[in-house]
């Protein structure tokens, strides 16, 4: 009876890490860069032996098999990115957050204490991680926007040679349009909180990114077309590698 009770947990347990996507690997000039897509806003990545989690929620159960963060991003102050239930859920003993000043006046001080604050245009290096803080909002502003601009960030992060932009919650700004020398990007679409598909493609083929992750899909009307998106990125720029993953499997 033992024995079939173990195996019937291992058996869920593979279960469980089987909805994940599976990881991609990218390799810099200082060793691979492990990209593990999640739920919604959620990543984690890899580097130099060490772990970054980027918006986490979903509770611990979400990040099962994958080590405890030395760092943790967050871009937002709204639950699908800032939840603090998973953030009390986690081993954060020996972890940093990276935060805007608006998630910071919000965090209990255990959490506050372990907090560097970085605002759009500010530049930290954390665990040799070059963080870069992006201005995130919707368009056309207005001061009861979802999101304003100042309040949230986007981040370029920079490990070894490749740089890493994880939008946050956007529509297609000009801050976004301007990048360069971008290597991989996390783009949301989820209208009416970011922008459609549409937006989304026209900002992705300005600034041109080598690998597009379409990330944060999931809005009122449900799923936005990835399919659709990727499409439309291709036809006017077939160099740009459009990585469709289910980060809603979990």
């Amino acid at each position: 009876m033992k024995s079939t009770i173990t195996f019937v947990l291992l058996m869920l347990v593979g279960s469980a890490m089987a909805q994940k996507p599976a990881p991609d690997v990218i390799e810099t000039s200082k060793g691979p860069l492990k990209i593990q897509p999640l739920n919604h806003a959620t990543l984690a990545f890899t580097f130099d032996g060490k772990t970054i989690y980027a918006d986490p929620q979903g509770g611990a159960k979400m990040f099962e098999g994958i080590a405890t963060p030395d760092l943790i991003l967050i871009t937002d102050i709204h639950g699908d990115h800032f939840n603090l239930e998973t953030l009390k859920a986690l081993n954060l003993s020996h972890t940093s957050l990276v935060v805007p000043q608006a998630v910071a006046d919000k965090l209990p001080d255990d959490l506050k204490a372990r907090a560097v604050v970085v605002n759009n245009g500010q530049s930290v290096t954390q665990l040799g991680i070059g963080i870069l803080g992006i201005p995130m909002y919707n368009l056309p502003e207005s001061a009861d926007a979802k999101h304003t601009k100042g309040r949230g960030n986007g981040y370029v992060l920079t490990f070894g040679n490749k740089r890493i932009y994880i939008s946050g919650d956007t529509a297609g700004i000009p801050e976004m349009k301007s990048l360069k020398d971008i290597d991989v990007a996390f783009v949301c679409m989820n209208p009416p909180y970011t922008m459609d598909i549409n937006e989304a493609a026209d900002a992705v083929v300005a600034f041109q990114p080598r690998i597009m992750y379409p990330y944060h899909y999931r809005g009122q009307g449900g799923l936005s077309d990835t399919e659709a998106f990727k499409k439309i990125v291709n036809t006017k720029n077939p160099r740009i590698d459009v990585r469709l993953r289910n980060w809603y499997a979990q």
